[in-house]
């Protein structure tokens, strides 16, 4: 019988092409957090096709199904599909056709590699070793993030997976090569935002004021100390602000100040003494001003976590399929993924795939509004997202092969 690995590569080079034009249709057709309703609408069409059951799940999600020759525990493998309210600034013929929104994180060629990787699996599924739960998850960019709702409408327990695989296209990795890194991966995510009240009134009285600018300024300095003299040292931390809003004049200050940040680490118990001490510190150093602070902590995302044991079979695995000098070991992020929620419930190995091309100027970071990627880069996707698969299922005489 055909070598399982040498199967898996000639059908991802075949059905590169077709990905390539889903990649693009979702490409230019964006939809924010939420809002994924042609898109979910799409990915349905596309599964039909291929002949694979599905069903909706969390308003825009989809979910489908296919079920494999021989009995054995279930594995997942997740898709995100939402856009980022940016408008693109690309000159190729597939852009965005919706103002202001943009694929500028590569949901979309997540979205099509997953969508390609069923199409594999499905032609192969007499000789998967368990079942495949596919999950295309809307609402990745914005809390309380699809992956928790998906969870909280019962995902796991109609679908009880045993592992569950995602992917996340990176422009520092080149196009052909895959990033793995077991343990903690990425951060937590919480959204910080502070109301600084006071009395405002013309700049050139700053005794009949309480300056409400002077009390954000010192708010904000204040509060980086938590991170350089209260977070514990081996504990990555950062804690960032992104908005400041003072709507005043030359010689006007402001009633009303509003900042707007983000905190990031990687420990559950500090994490919670870390709101603790942003509050202190923000309402404290209004107070000592003569004015007021009001915090909102929003608490996002947890701390993605891949399994260890799954991870280095994944490497091993990978390796086996790329080749080992296409596989590299990544560092910590402190960027943040709600597939950290699916990773605190059943083992996970998120990894990363290698979308940059410097010859041909595919260099841009993600979320900014020249992003693209390598369209190389897709049939390593589909390939190693389909190998990855076979190789975590149940044990079956052809998924061992190679």
């Amino acid at each position: 019988m055909e070598n399982i690995k040498d199967l898996i590569k000639e059908k991802a080079r075949i059905y590169h092409s077709e990905v390539i034009a889903i990649r693009r249709h979702i490409h230019s057709n964006p939809e924010l957090s939420k809002k994924e309703h042609k898109t979910a609408e799409f990915v349905e069409q596309q599964l039909d096709k291929i002949g694979i059951t599905h069903e909706r799940m969390a308003g825009t999600g989809v979910i489908g199904f296919i079920e494999g020759a021989q009995k054995g525990p279930a594995v997942a493998l997740r898709a995100d599909m939402d856009a980022l309210p940016i408008a693109e600034e690309n000159t190729h013929n597939y852009v965005s056709k919706n103002e202001g929104v943009m694929h500028a994180c590569g949901h979309d060629a997540h979205t099509a590699i997953l969508l390609g990787t069923a199409k594999i699996l499905y032609e192969l599924r007499d000789r998967l070793g368990g079942d495949v739960v596919l999950v295309f998850q809307p609402s990745e960019e914005n809390l309380p993030g699809g992956a928790r709702m998906l969870l909280e409408e019962g995902l796991f327990v109609k679908y009880p997976v045993k592992k569950i695989f995602g992917l996340h296209v990176d422009p520092e990795i080149e196009t052909g090569e895959v990033g793995m890194r077991g343990g903690q991966y990425m951060a937590s995510t919480d959204e910080v935002y502070l109301t600084v009240r006071g009395k405002g009134g013309h700049g050139a009285t700053p005794d009949k004021n309480i300056d409400t600018v002077l009390m954000g300024a010192q708010i904000l300095t204040s509060l980086q100390q938590i991170v350089s003299r209260n977070a514990p040292p081996e504990i990555p931390t950062v804690l960032s602000f992104g908005r400041f809003i003072a709507e005043g004049r030359t010689n006007i200050i402001p009633d009303e100040v509003k900042m707007d940040g983000t905190l990031r680490t990687f420990d559950e118990t500090w994490r919670g003494n870390a709101h603790q001490r942003i509050t202190e510190v923000a309402q404290n150093t209004a107070m000592a001003a003569g004015g007021s602070c009001e915090v909102v902590i929003d608490k996002g995302y947890p701390y993605l976590v891949n399994d260890e044991k799954l991870t280095a079979r994944c490497f091993d695995d990978a390796s086996d399929f790329l080749g080992m000098d296409k596989v590299r070991q990544l560092n910590l992020r402190m960027t943040a993924e709600d597939f950290a929620y699916y990773s605190q419930q059943v083992p996970s190995c998120f990894y990363r795939l290698g979308i940059r091309n410097e010859e041909k100027g595919i260099i841009s970071n993600l979320h900014t509004s020249t992003f693209n990627i390598d369209e190389r880069s897709l049939e390593t996707g589909i390939g190693i997202m389909s190998y990855l698969a076979i190789r975590n299922l149940a044990p079956a005489p052809e998924a061992q092969d190679g």
